[in-house]
């Protein structure tokens, strides 16, 4: 097989939680650990951080594993879902995996995917330590699924565990309160490793509190150590003011992902970077300033409250889910502009009404969606929101959306996809740059389009 055809078989013969829904999950360890013992326990070879939450974790993940690579450190980053490659969700110091190493996996293990049948996810994960062992990595930033207890990446030992934070998302799947998911994602907790919680909420801290102990893990919650006094943009960064407890100075970090909810990440990274300091990691502050100013550039990440497109500002941004979505209308109300055209798709099993509810009401809508199964129709979702007071027309893909608005924006006005990190892969910089003219598409900063093989 080629590399097409290999994406091709693990796309349409393993059932795919991206695309299916809750149809594709597994709530359970077995298979991850027959495929791990089948390459030899590979996450056994390799040290670990692991990072699971509502929302915040890929950021927090990107920027743990920038830092640790500007400490010299040979860094793996796994991650899901994809925008445009399957290969983004494995790298080793920002880099992906190899096609060629993506087709040999698939190949030796063909005879064990047809024996046990195991889910998409269950065969990255093993695919991601397989290849980190190969690679050799100093360490590896492991971001989970969704929830921790029964996610495929708990098999590893971590050096610190991460919980950044505990909204309302896949209830269907983790439970229909914040005390039962804060549950499933306290999960990752291990005997003795240490745990940083980013943000508590007087639900789920008690539950965290009481797993820690039931452990020996030592217990910290990054927003009781440091809080965010400040912050500015400038020159498409997020400059934060940091002040820590016991500490009279302010410590000033630059951040190459600019929205605003990265403050909160921020207070997660810098006492996960202090706990794995107390270990032994080289990491001091002129190398955290470092990763934090290029994480972009160190590992790849996208779609985070990013400008694709200048006079109309077009914005992608991933939010999805109620919390992220509560964070994204905060970022719009501060960011100045004429006119707001917000362009939405959703998929079906996430909480529609209460994210509709959210957004404002003086935007002009274009009701779209990923060409997926699990999208939710561009009609039902302008259904809905018309039944809340959101206004605007239906389109059956990304693409005329964007040429609708870009007819309709003026220079000053703010553009911004959003909804679904799977509409937000679909947006071609090809498409951009035919619609809204190339001048003011950022190419250099967003070579990540062509990943689509579309130029």
């Amino acid at each position: 097989m080629n590399y097409q055809q290999t994406t091709d078989y693990l796309f349409s013969r393993l059932p795919m939680f991206s695309r299916m829904g809750a149809a594709a999950y597994k709530a359970d360890l077995t298979n991850t650990i027959k495929l791990c013992e089948s390459l030899g326990n590979p996450q056994q070879a390799f040290k670990s951080v692991h990072i699971a939450g509502t929302n915040g974790k890929g950021s927090t993940s990107h920027m743990l594993a920038a830092i640790l690579q500007a400490g010299g450190y040979k860094t793996g980053l796994y991650t899901s879902p994809h925008l445009k490659d399957f290969r983004e969700r494995i790298k080793v110091n920002g880099e992906m995996v190899s096609e060629e190493f993506v087709i040999s996996f698939t190949e030796n293990i063909t005879h064990l995917i047809e024996e046990i049948e195991p889910s998409f996810f269950e065969i990255t994960v093993a695919m991601a330590f397989d290849y980190f062992k190969k690679q050799q990595v100093d360490i590896a930033i492991i971001e989970t699924g969704l929830g921790g207890r029964l996610d495929s990446t708990n098999i590893i030992t971590p050096e610190i565990s991460v919980i950044t934070n505990i909204g309302w998302d896949h209830m269907n799947l983790l439970g229909n309160s914040l005390e039962e998911i804060a549950f499933e994602k306290a999960g990752i907790i291990k005997e003795n490793i240490p745990v940083v919680i980013g943000e508590t909420l007087s639900e789920t801290l008690p539950v965290f509190e009481k797993t820690a102990s039931a452990k020996n893990a030592p217990f910290f919650v990054a927003s009781q150590k440091r809080q965010a006094t400040d912050w500015k943009w400038e020159k498409h960064e997020l400059i934060v003011e940091v002040v820590e407890e016991h500490h009279t100075d302010h410590k000033v970090y630059h951040l190459d992902l600019p929205g605003i909810y990265q403050t909160k990440n921020l207070l997660t990274v810098l006492e996960t970077c202090f706990q794995l300091q107390q270990k032994g990691w080289k990491i001091d502050d002129a190398i955290i300033q470092k990763g934090l100013r290029e994480t972009k550039k160190l590992t790849g990440l996208h779609g985070r409250w990013e400008t694709i497109h200048h006079s109309p500002q077009l914005v992608v941004d991933v939010a999805h889910n109620v919390e992220g979505m509560r964070q994204l209308v905060q970022q719009i109300e501060m960011t100045e502009h004429n006119e707001l055209h917000i362009i939405l798709g959703m998929v079906k099993d996430k909480d529609v009404d209460n994210v509709l509810r959210l957004l404002p009401k003086n935007a002009r809508y274009y009701f779209t969606k990923a060409q997926i199964p699990r999208a939710l129709s561009e009609d039902e979702l302008a259904m809905k929101a018309e039944r809340l007071g959101l206004t605007g027309k239906s389109f059956s893909n990304i693409d005329f959306a964007l040429l609708s608005a870009a007819q309709k924006a003026h220079t000053k006005d703010l553009v911004v996809v959003c909804g679904s990190v799977f509409l937000v892969g679909e947006v071609s910089l090809a498409a951009v740059k035919e619609i809204w003219g190339k001048d003011n598409a950022n190419v250099l900063d967003y070579f990540w389009y062509y990943l689509s093989g579309v130029q």
